[in-house]
């Protein structure tokens, strides 16, 4: 049986692990939404740097303008990166997968580590940099989960696409209040779409996803459900841990599917529709308030 929901909300990470821009269009591509993930954070071995370790990144705030990525953080003049350019080669590390990436040079590198490390947790990883994600490299995600699709990656922890349902934020908030704590908002749970019309936590059943673009319908597959970090611990308004997600995720998210791990949320990837019928490549844009055909 199919039923309809609605495309609420698109959300996309220009910088892993900093602020998300929450955008009225999308295009989507093989690797997820475009410029998703595109740039990291990382130390002088190349290691990705994210929330985890620096929880003040949450308060780096990627906007598009003009050809540009502009990144303001408070006290910090704006930064200003090209979309088009980048300084040179380098090496970098997600997660032990090590790839090939560009350094986005000097100045980007100073502006990461003069803000970031105004907190001991920054100090502690001593100089930084900003590397951008090359096109030419395919980083296909756990076959384990996808199976026959590739699910391609930019900087993601490991998949092109994350679902939330706005019911199970609800649910999420009923409980909280019901034990005493504040409600929190969807910034917490980084999602890339999400989809209203959905009883609570249906995403975790869902087999598919079809979206109607003005360029033809795009079929989106859930394939993993989403093991919570500390991230959504971090409160996006101060940069500051607070401890108001994972003991609610705790009171009734401990899913058998991952022996026990916190989950919130589904792992997706793009199953069809990134081709014409005619073989020609496809960049179908998503927008909100688009109808969701669910199965």
């Amino acid at each position: 049986m199919t039923t309809e929901a609605i495309l609420s909300e698109i959300w996309v990470y220009p910088v892993k692990s900093c602020a998300g821009i929450s955008v009225l269009r999308s295009p989507l591509t093989e690797t997820g939404l475009e410029w998703d993930r595109t740039w990291m954070v990382v130390d002088a071995q190349g290691q990705m740097v994210s929330q985890r370790e620096v929880p003040a990144m949450a308060l780096i705030e990627p906007r598009f303008r003009a050809g540009d990525v502009v990144l303001r953080a408070p006290g910090m003049l704006a930064l200003y990166l090209a979309l088009d350019q980048a300084e040179g080669p380098t090496r970098v590390d997600v997660w032990g997968h090590e790839m090939p990436a560009y350094d986005m040079g000097n100045l980007a590198a100073q502006w990461v580590t003069d803000f970031l490390s105004q907190t001991p947790a920054g100090q502690a990883l001593g100089p930084l940099r900003l590397a951008r994600f090359d096109p030419e490299h395919q980083r296909p995600s756990d076959p384990v989960w996808t199976q026959d699709h590739v699910g391609l990656n930019t900087f993601g922890d490991g998949f092109p696409l994350l679902i939330v349902g706005a019911a199970s934020l609800q649910e999420f908030n009923r409980r909280a209040q019901s034990m005493g704590r504040s409600a929190v908002q969807m910034q917490r749970f980084r999602p890339n779409l999400v989809i209203a019309g959905l009883q609570p936590h249906q995403e975790d059943r869902l087999s598919q996803i079809t979206l109607r673009t003005p360029q033809g319908p795009v079929q989106i597959r859930p394939v993993k459900p989403c093991v919570r970090c500390s991230v959504p611990d971090v409160d996006p308004q101060d940069g500051q841990p607070d401890g108001a997600v994972n003991p609610v995720l705790q009171s009734y998210r401990q899913d058998d599917r991952m022996n026990g791990g916190l989950t919130f949320g589904m792992n997706a990837v793009v199953a069809s529709g990134l081709v014409s019928a005619a073989g020609s490549e496809l960049e179908p844009v998503l927008s909100v308030g688009m109808t969701v055909e669910i199965a």
